[in-house]
């Protein structure tokens, strides 16, 4: 097989997989999902396989597809399943899909980024770009703490020259604290400043 037509079908199923994650994201829309616990805890259901397999990809989805509040399913996966259980399927999902990102990224371009990315964002995390040393630290630290837009930096990480292990380290490394500490803050914050108020 010519390195043309292997290229043509890594293209065909990356375009492939990319329709169904907008189609698919596109119907848990509809069905509110994304914006009501009820509907999601339904569809995730009470089993204890299809049940997290199901939540798993669908955290896969809100960042593949940046249009859902990742802050609505991360608190879900708390509530759902408890504190260790929803954090593990957060954090299975949030990897997986912040690792497929870059890779589209790494494969599309500066085109895909700028149409998944707002170019105030953009312009905001550009300079990072020119240098591949600094970049990787403020990478590592922006996906470390619960504050940057890390859908963005996944993708714009994947237009610099950062090897796809070194990003996979970041990402399973860096990941756990602000995932824990944004999913906990949403679940428990806001009943703690209840309380406090």
């Amino acid at each position: 097989m010519s390195v043309t037509t292997t290229k043509k079908i890594l293209n065909l199923i990356s375009f492939s997989g990319m329709a169904v994650s907008i189609i698919l994201t596109v119907y848990f829309f509809q069905l509110g999902v994304f914006k009501d616990m009820n509907a999601l805890q339904s569809l995730v259901g009470q089993s204890t396989l299809t049940g997290p397999i199901l939540f798993i990809f669908i955290q896969i989805l809100q960042v593949i597809v940046p249009i859902i509040p990742g802050g609505i399913s991360l608190a879900a996966g708390v509530l759902l399943f408890g504190p260790v259980e929803g954090f593990i399927y957060n954090y299975i999902g949030i990897c997986v899909g912040s690792i497929i990102i870059f890779l589209l990224s790494r494969q599309y371009g500066k085109p895909l980024v700028l149409r998944l990315v707002s170019e105030k964002t953009y312009d905001k995390y550009a300079g990072w770009l020119d240098n591949q040393s600094r970049f990787d630290k403020l990478f590592a630290l922006a996906i470390f703490l619960p504050v940057a837009p890390d859908d963005a930096l996944c993708l714009m990480a994947g237009l610099t020259n950062i090897s796809v292990k070194k990003y996979i380290w970041i990402i399973l490394l860096a990941k756990p604290a602000s995932i824990l500490l944004y999913s906990m803050g949403l679940v428990y914050g806001s009943s703690f400043l209840t309380q406090l108020f």
